[in-house]
């Protein structure tokens, strides 16, 4: 009997799982020793990220770095997540090209409804615990976005409060209802 490539080819460490490359369709990130399964940007995340990229590109943002959609972040020695979008800097960008690791400071997660709750605050706690300093949290089923400049600080912004990546990136600013509905 022979089995899928796919049951086969499972990794178990995080070296393996750096150089797998699964042929199912999803995309994974590992917790430490946990392999974690998930789709891809589904379309209405496609729609956000091309809203906020316009957005970063028009405030002239990218003088300074990119947004990068699921940028493979290596938080630890034995955690890699995958954010929906990262804010890396130029000089991240020089670093990657070397083949280094690098922390975005800035990291959005559009939360889709099969997210689970304690899930999402344990990424928000590697993430911050890994340097990250600004994470936005979308709900678009809501049109809420969460705010952390902090374990401990969230700001809860929905219909025409303005979104802010300050410290990080305090020009990148937009109200909720902008990010569901294009300026």
């Amino acid at each position: 009997m022979v089995l899928s490539n796919e049951i086969q080819s499972v990794p178990k460490t995080l070296a393996e799982f750096l150089l797998w490359e699964p042929n199912d369709g999803y995309k994974y990130e590992w917790n430490d020793g946990e392999l974690i399964k998930f789709e891809g940007m589904n379309k209405k995340q496609v729609y956000i990220y091309d809203v906020l990229a316009k957005l970063f590109s028009r405030k002239g943002l990218f003088e300074s770095g990119s947004l990068v959609a699921e940028y493979d972040t290596m938080l630890s020695g034995i955690q890699m997540r995958r954010p929906d979008i990262a804010y890396l800097t130029n000089e991240q960008i020089q670093l990657t090209k070397k083949n280094q690791d690098v922390i975005p400071e800035f990291v959005i997660e559009i939360i889709s409804e099969t997210d689970q709750f304690y899930k999402i605050e344990e990424k928000i706690t590697e993430y911050f615990k890994a340097g990250v300093k600004v994470i936005w949290n979308i709900v678009p089923e809501h049109k809420l976005v969460y705010i952390y400049t902090s374990r401990k600080t969230v700001t809860i912004c929905s219909d025409n409060d303005i979104c802010s990546a300050a410290p990080v990136l305090p020009d990148f600013t937009i109200a909720v209802n902008n990010i569901f509905t294009e300026e």
